[in-house]
């Protein structure tokens, strides 16, 4: 059943004309009457919410607001934002791009799968070096589905005292039962080292056990998105209770270019040498690259030469190769 909050929620986004978050608190009913097993009830509400937007011209769901900011402990725990991306938006390598659709697709026709006995993909491991797309893929996906992301905060996660660790996972993993969203637990290898590490202590070995529980015991609509730069360094147990792993490789030359492109899109340039420019880019990550290419872009912008020139965005790529080797 719905929760007081959610009815007060209802209730006054009804009175304030509200439609797209009454229709997401609604769904939010749904979900929470699914996971309780009235499955009857969660079909048919979802089914008047598609008829009412039908009805109305309002087109795919809007964006799922949860009914309350993180609370209390909670609030030390997690930080939510709203993003906007799309898959559009991000310069990926086709295979990565190919993945992300598949779980975008999975996610909107996840009613479709569940009545044929199938759960769309929902759980993501994504590793890669640093700056490849990892932490923008969850960004993306947040706002391609319309859901807040919710970026667990390993600062406040982890504590050095026995057990208290776990207790903050639970509140993790409650909230994300309650509230569907996308979960970004970034560096997850900080949570979810190997267990026999040589400088492994009894506590990690721990929390580690909690979170792999955690995870297998999960059944909520949530996204839950790992990423890690040292897949590495994770325990073995990790990868067995994630529904799909995304390797992010470094850009290749077409993704270079197009990245490029598109960061120059408001920028005049000259005739661009592309050879010479890839060149001095291939081995940098995407926002290595991106960076490089705001410095010339801006060079160009506060300079006299009014336009970026193959020299000035070549000097600036070569200028974060040598900072990277650094």
């Amino acid at each position: 059943m719905a929760t007081a909050d959610q009815v007060k929620a209802l209730v006054k986004s009804h009175a304030d004309g509200d439609d797209t978050r009454f229709y997401s608190v609604a769904l939010q009913v749904a979900a929470g009457a699914a996971r309780n097993g009235q499955n009857r009830f969660a079909q048919d509400l979802r089914d008047l919410v598609d008829d009412l937007r039908s009805r109305q011209g309002s087109g795919p769901a809007g964006r799922v607001v949860p009914v309350a900011q993180p609370r209390g402990e909670l609030s030390q725990l997690l930080t939510v934002v709203y993003p906007d991306s799309l898959l559009t938006d991000l310069s990926l390598d086709e295979s990565v791009q190919a993945r992300l659709q598949r779980v975008l697709l999975e996610q909107r026709q996840g009613d479709r799968l569940r009545s044929r006995g199938f759960s769309p993909l929902r759980r993501l491991l994504l590793v890669g070096p640093p700056g490849t797309g990892k932490t923008m893929s969850a960004h993306m996906l947040a706002g391609e589905l319309r859901l807040p992301l919710f970026v667990i905060r390993l600062d406040g996660l982890i504590t050095k005292f026995m057990g208290e660790t776990a207790a903050k996972l639970r509140l993790v993993f409650d909230a994300l039962s309650e509230t569907r969203g996308v979960y970004l637990f970034d560096e997850v290898d900080a949570l979810a080292g190997e267990r026999a590490a040589a400088n492994d202590v009894g506590e990690i070995r721990r929390v580690l056990n909690s979170y792999l529980q955690f995870l297998e015991m999960d059944d909520s609509d949530s996204l839950i998105v790992a990423a890690t730069n040292h897949p590495q360094l994770l325990d073995r147990a990790v990868f067995r209770r994630f529904d799909s792993l995304i390797e992010y490789p470094l850009p290749n030359d077409d993704v270079i270019r197009t990245m490029i492109q598109n960061r120059l899109a408001g920028v005049s340039t000259g005739r661009l040498a592309w050879p010479k420019i890839v060149e001095a880019a291939s081995g940098l990550s995407h926002g290595e690259i991106t960076a490089a290419t705001e410095v010339a872009a801006k060079e160009a912008i506060l300079g006299d030469q009014g336009q970026v020139s193959t020299a000035t965005l070549r000097d600036a790529l070569l200028e974060r190769r040598i900072d990277a080797m650094t």
